[in-house]
């Protein structure tokens, strides 16, 4: 099994292009081959990217995603870190429960992750490749 911390934007890809590699990667989620780790300020944001309405995801498929992550994801406690460095403090949240959980942070944009915070990164394509 995989343990990993799920960038927002990669659940949004899997959503909006359900025959992507993201959309492979919440099946593995779905199939318990991939386990996200995620804590109350990712949950958050989960909540406020995925319900917005211009995005078009279906609620029920949303609210399925909710409870299948309190059910079968890993809730931990972010770490403390010096967030100054961070191209996008919006990020922190991610790299803090990733430093808690000593797992790598599946994302879409690198750049926002630099490697100064010790967190190894996977892109969608690398974390299908380990699965």
């Amino acid at each position: 099994m995989l343990v990993v911390v799920v960038d927002t934007n990669v659940w949004v890809s899997a959503f909006l292009s359900p025959h992507g590699t993201p959309a492979k990667l919440l099946k593995a989620f779905a199939q318990e081959s991939l386990l996200p780790v995620y804590s109350a300020g990712i949950e958050t944001e989960y909540r406020d990217v995925l319900y917005r309405p211009r995005l078009n995801i279906s609620q029920d498929v949303l609210a399925e995603f909710m409870e299948m992550l309190a059910d079968s994801g890993h809730r931990a406690s972010p770490t403390d870190f010096d967030t100054k460095t961070l191209p996008d403090v919006s990020d922190a949240p991610f790299i803090a429960t990733a430093l808690a959980a000593k797992c790598p942070v599946i994302t879409g944009n690198r750049k926002h992750f630099p490697p100064e915070t010790g967190v190894k990164i996977l892109s969608p394509a690398e974390a299908l490749a380990r699965l």
